[in-house]
């Protein structure tokens, strides 16, 4: 019986994420919404906590294929960044600013307003300052949308990346110290991370395309040595303890600036990045726990929405500074909507490191379980709202 329950054990994870893929594929075709918000539904509900066909999640082998599925996305968020247009209209730069605090201080005082702990109220805003790369990239390039509100979407969540991974960061070392004494420690340390991580994906950026041109396969073979590259990174990111997400964002944007051509026939990696989204997705909504999203979910409601108000408010305000119409500045702050992915895989990193605290963040399991189903579906929305992607239409 034993052996028969470990053969089990072992075969669930393909079963779920072939499960997740029928049912994207099935879901996507009948509804036309997004695959990826199916595949979150399939991995909260096989989890250990609901139907319990998947073990818990543990570190190692499927956090780093996460991780991996995770670096693909941002390498491509990256290589899509054109620091040219930041230069030429600083404007976009300022909303990211002011849209990512703007979140930081109303989801701040909304924790507060519900009495959590000072340490969770700044975990909270550091988190919900964030945009998830993985939703953003993969709605965008499934809707096929091309437009100044995209082009919008994808800058303005790189900058959230990166503001969230500092913040988050410098809330951990102060959570490590345990005292507000050290907060200029905590803000050097996780500089230095943010630094480091940066520097090693630039690195990657230069040599990647240097190998490549000698090798005289820049267009044919470019898919492969890109995709290994960041199966590489993520793993000397993990054993240096640095952050995977501005190392890849850093690579990706270091490629696109030393004119490597990466052909629309290479959005998403191929198969290798559809295999590892679905993954990356199931294994993203199997660490929730429905007990922790019910016990949060008031807090989780009033965060989404001071969230989104917020994001809406800051980016719709720089519109006209920026270039564009008010319309196109709400629907950008609209689209910055989904979260999940992103969050979780920060706190199981927090968590592996030993930072008992995110354990107390009842609400982030909800809000993530919230945006993992409706954020895509919101960005879709706003993307054809902006009239830069097809409506949905139900295949026959």
């Amino acid at each position: 019986m034993q052996d028969f329950l470990a053969i089990l054990t072992s075969l669930a994870w393909p079963f779920a994420i072939t499960l997740a893929w029928l049912v994207g594929e099935f879901g996507q075709r009948w509804t036309g919404l997004p695959r990826i918000s199916f595949y979150g539904i399939v991995g909260f509900i096989l989890a250990a906590p609901q139907l319990g066909v998947l073990p818990l999640p543990e570190a190692g082998t499927t956090l780093l294929l996460a991780d991996v599925g995770f670096g693909l996305i941002l390498f491509e968020l990256g290589y899509r960044i054109n620091l040219r247009w930041l230069r030429t209209n600083p404007w976009i730069g300022v909303t990211g600013l002011a849209e990512a605090g703007l979140t930081f201080v109303g989801v701040y005082l909304v924790a507060n307003a519900f009495g959590a702990a000072l340490i969770d109220r700044l975990m909270l805003a550091s988190l919900s300052m964030a945009t998830s790369p993985a939703t953003v990239v993969r709605v965008i390039n499934e809707q096929k949308s091309s437009g100044q509100v995209t082009e919008r979407a994808l800058h303005l969540c790189a900058l959230n990346c990166v503001l969230a991974v500092f913040a988050f960061n410098a809330t951990v070392g102060l959570w490590i110290f345990r005292t507000f004494e050290d907060v200029g420690d905590a803000l050097w340390n996780s500089l230095v991370v943010l630094g480091v991580s940066a520097f090693t994906g630039a690195v990657f950026g230069l040599v990647v395309p240097g190998v490549l041109r000698l090798l005289g396969k820049l267009a044919q073979d470019a898919t492969v040595a890109f995709a290994l590259a960041v199966i590489l990174l993520v793993a000397i990111t993990y054993a240096l303890a640095l952050s995977p997400v501005v190392a890849a964002l850093a690579f990706g944007l270091t490629a696109r600036h030393r004119r490597v051509a990466f052909s629309q026939a290479q959005r998403n990696f191929g198969a290798l990045g559809e295999l590892l989204t679905v993954v990356l997705f199931v294994f993203a909504a199997s660490t929730l726990d429905w007990r922790r999203v019910w016990a949060g979910a008031a807090l989780a409601v009033a965060l989404v929405l001071v969230r989104l108000i917020a994001k809406t408010a800051g980016v719709t305000a720089f519109a006209h500074l920026s270039g564009i119409s008010w319309r196109k500045g709400a629907l950008t702050g609209v689209a910055l909507t989904p979260l999940s992915v992103f969050v979780i895989l920060l706190i199981e990193h927090a968590r592996h490191a030993g930072v008992q605290v995110v354990e107390e963040l009842r609400a982030v399991a909800a809000v993530t379980m919230l945006l993992e189903v409706f954020g895509p579906i919101i960005l879709q929305r706003a993307l054809v709202w902006a009239r830069e992607a097809p409506e949905a239409h139900h295949a026959a």
